[in-house]
């Protein structure tokens, strides 16, 4: 063996020995993206997280958040499985915000053991949202009978195309005003004395962004991904761990088509309509 190829052996020995930081990446809505999408759940996270843990020589595993939230139960999900492999395998999880890391996506972020956000992240969103549309009049106008069979007095509640009951409002705000205790108990169970806020100020449904929420206690600290990493595992390798792509995807590459970028812009638009104004990023429970 020549030299060269020794050396170009040792050097692939000694990465192959260093310790690594894997690192996790959640992006988009949590639970449905849209369109019938599937977005950010249980399902697709299981398989990258338990890659990520399954690491060797981990020091840290990494979740890098960017979710305007969604899905309260997947929220939860997703939050507990994190916890549940770090305290298994004993190591820690530090999560970083990106554009976004709000209401659903801040209850991920509690999962970690430290969180950091940019300068210009916005965080936070600590409360719960559910909206509609209401057609009762637009039926009378045009003479549409609305003609709904159910059994159980209370299965049709809040029903489209009938008009809106002030008891199944109370109804709906008793289950809001439930998510919301288990919302601040999670926050005040992961991030404890950290909280330098009250109540009012921290769960309100408020968004911040990064230095703000440092001062509130939302985060830990102002910093980006490969600068935090760095500065705390210098001697780590850092280990991107990829979802698994559909099939379909493996089957054709990479190639875009007219078809999807057309799909993507649509899907863009009306993500962004499902979520304004701006602030509705920053919402747990859209539906």
């Amino acid at each position: 063996m020549t030299a060269g190829v020794l050396g170009a052996m040792g050097k692939k020995f000694a990465r192959s020995r260093a310790e690594q930081v894997a690192v996790v990446r959640l992006d988009g809505p949590i639970g449905m993206a849209g369109m019938g999408r599937p977005g950010v759940n249980t399902e697709s996270v299981e398989p990258v997280l338990k890659k990520a843990f399954a690491t060797e020589r981990l020091r840290a595993v990494v979740v890098v958040i960017n979710s305007p939230g969604g899905s309260p139960a997947q929220s939860e999900y997703i939050a507990e499985r994190i916890r549940q492999l770090s305290a298994e395998k004993g190591v820690p999880v530090l999560a970083f915000c990106e554009d976004v890391a709000a209401s659903g996506g801040y209850w991920i972020a509690c999962a970690a053991d430290e969180i950091f956000a940019a300068h210009t992240s916005i965080v936070g969103s600590i409360g719960v949202v559910s909206s509609g549309f209401g057609f009762s009049a637009v039926l009378d106008r045009f003479g549409v009978q609305r003609r709904l069979y159910a059994t159980g007095d209370n299965k049709a509640r809040l029903d489209t195309f009938s008009p809106e009951q002030p008891g199944d409002v109370e109804w709906l705000k008793g289950l809001q005003g439930e998510l919301h205790e288990a919302f601040i108990a999670w926050v005040r169970q992961r991030r404890g004395k950290k909280l330098v806020a009250s109540d009012e100020d921290l769960f309100n449904g408020d968004v911040w962004i990064g230095r703000r929420a440092a001062e509130l206690g939302i985060v830990d600290g102002i910093g980006v991904m490969r600068s935090v990493v760095a500065e705390r595992y210098p001697d780590a390798e850092i280990t991107i761990v990829d979802t698994p792509r559909p099939l379909l995807m493996r089957l054709v590459g990479n190639q875009t088509s007219v078809a999807g970028v057309a799909e993507s812009v649509t899907s863009g638009v009306l993500t962004a309509l499902d979520h304004a104004p701006a602030m509705r990023t920053a919402l747990l429970h859209r539906r």
